[in-house]
């Protein structure tokens, strides 16, 4: 597998940490000298291991968060 580059331009949030220290974040990664997008999938404590994730363009943000919204989160 061919090495994935990347920098995390900001890190937004964590959403989640599990016992082992990996947590689950919001950031703004550029892949592959890209321009950045948003993302979210767990890190390792020292960001280098990563799992799968899914990465998100400004629009499909916005997207996202007016489905959020929308949503009834009492249970």
């Amino acid at each position: 597998m061919a090495d994935i580059k990347f920098e995390i331009k900001e890190t937004i949030g964590v959403l989640s940490e599990s016992s082992k220290g990996w947590k689950k974040e919001l950031n703004f990664i550029s892949w592959n000298d890209k321009d950045p997008k948003y993302d979210i999938r767990d890190w390792s404590p020292d960001h280098s291991k990563m799992g799968k994730g899914a990465t998100l363009t400004v629009e499909e943000l916005k997207s996202l968060k007016g489905l959020l919204d929308g949503m009834d989160l009492n249970l």
